[in-house]
């Protein structure tokens, strides 16, 4: 039986006997700065730079009505959400009526209202969803899911504003951010 040593081996191109000593030092590992920038884009989704995170609640009392609205304020492009908007009606109501500016809507697809306003309508550049009278005391609670469009970047901002038939009670502004 014959023996070979490890230095007469044939290697095939680009291996040869330094690629079998285990002492190569700091260049066998990954670099640092590799690990640092993983960690950063790790700690980033954490954190809910790019979205993702719990939003804080947007809430208001006008006296007659109060009104909370719990929705993401930052998405992504594609990305499905959720709002819920609740009325709250501190005196009776004639007519409770939800208005949003189209602005903040725009580049976004509105896929379902739960519970279907009584009537829908656009009046003063705004659209209207009536929902009809409310007792001290009651609330309501809406329910919208959306899309955000591909065309959407940056984001967008607008208004959502509560109304007791035609008059205003009460404007609550709010910005999204959209990255791709």
């Amino acid at each position: 039986m014959t023996t070979t040593s490890s230095s007469n081996r044939a290697f095939p191109d680009g291996i040869s006997n330094r690629n079998l000593s285990g002492d190569r030092g700091f260049a066998r590992h990954a670099s640092p700065l590799s690990i640092l920038l993983l960690g950063a884009l790790l700690l980033a989704g954490l954190a809910g730079v790019a979205g993702g995170d719990s939003s804080p609640i947007v809430a208001r009392n006008f006296g007659v009505a109060s009104v909370s609205i719990d929705t993401p304020h930052t998405l992504r492009n594609g990305e499905f959400f959720e709002t819920r908007i609740r009325i709250r009606a501190n005196s009776d109501l004639t007519d409770a009526t939800l208005a949003i500016t189209p602005d903040l809507w725009h580049d976004m697809t509105i896929n379902t209202t739960l519970p279907e306003p009584a009537e829908q309508t656009f009046d003063h550049g705004m659209l209207r969803w009536s929902y009809g009278p409310m007792k001290a005391g009651d609330s309501l609670t809406i329910k919208i899911d959306g899309q955000i469009n591909p065309p959407l970047f940056a984001g967008t901002h607008g208004a959502f504003m509560v109304y007791d038939g035609t008059r205003k009670l009460g404007a609550l502004p709010l910005s999204i951010r959209v990255f791709p």
